[in-house]
């Protein structure tokens, strides 16, 4: 018989994360394009913190690759994807529906591992697209704090004054 009371928190957490890890994940906030007739599925409360960010239909948060810190409405970290859409469909789709959510283009770049570059006011988020093995695509969208003083720098600008007695 086993004692009820005793239960190991590292325990209860694999519990919880491999619960997440199994749950078949859908759109976060707000429906994108890449619905392909799918029915939105149960479980999506995890990427119910990401509402300033498209998250394709169908897409698995992978746990092991993803790190994010802070509130929900200013989050910073990595987030990384698996999906079953090919990456140029991905690029399109992150290429028209990201600007959508207040980021503005700063570059992109498609290739065998394509990548986009937006800025808002106080973050930068990049999204790196690549092929998987067999089918799918990995996406790895990191965000990190935008430098606010992009004019001031530590390098001085006017000669120092001379030295007194030389």
């Amino acid at each position: 018989i086993m004692n009820s009371q005793h239960f190991s928190p590292t325990g209860l957490l694999f519990c919880i994360l491999n619960f997440l890890g199994g749950c078949e994940s859908g759109m976060g906030a707000k429906p994108m394009p890449m619905n392909n007739g799918e029915a939105s599925k149960p479980g999506q409360a995890s990427f119910s913190q990401f509402q300033d960010i498209p998250i394709p239909i169908g897409a698995e948060m992978n746990l092991n690759r993803t790190v994010i810190l802070g509130a929900p409405e200013s989050w910073i970290g990595r987030l990384t994807l698996e999906t079953n859409h090919n990456p140029v469909k991905l690029f399109n789709f992150f290429k028209q529906s990201t600007p959508e959510f207040g980021w503005q283009e700063v570059t992109s770049i498609r290739s065998a591992t394509s990548f986009l570059t937006y800025t808002q006011t106080t973050r930068v988020l990049t999204i790196q697209i690549t092929s998987k093995t067999l089918r799918g695509s990995e996406v790895v969208m990191t965000v990190s704090p935008r430098e606010q003083n992009i004019g001031s720098s530590a390098v001085q600008t006017r000669p120092a004054p001379p030295k007194v007695g030389q």
